[in-house]
């Protein structure tokens, strides 16, 4: 039911950011919901011009971490979720 509500990948990218426990870049994301990272680019590229996301670059690689809004969203993603499993 999740998955008919929402577009599964971009949501899923959201709460695996929220849960993440070190810091997480686009090809690692890209494995965790197996998704290719071209796509994944994709989405956080239109994620980080709606405010949710950030791109912060370490040397050569760019490591990604949600905003403050981002952040609210993907709880409520994960709530619902939640609620769904029930």
């Amino acid at each position: 039911m999740f998955s008919v509500l929402f577009r599964e990948k971009p949501a899923m990218m959201l709460v695996e950011l929220k849960n993440a426990k070190n810091e997480m870049y686009a090809s690692s994301l890209a494995k965790m919901i197996d998704c290719t990272y071209s796509h994944v680019v994709k989405i956080l590229q239109e994620m980080q011009r709606n405010g949710l996301v950030e791109f912060k670059k370490h040397g050569r690689l760019k490591f990604l971490s949600l905003t403050k809004k981002g952040m609210e969203v993907a709880e409520h993603i994960d709530k619902v979720k939640s609620l769904l499993k029930n």
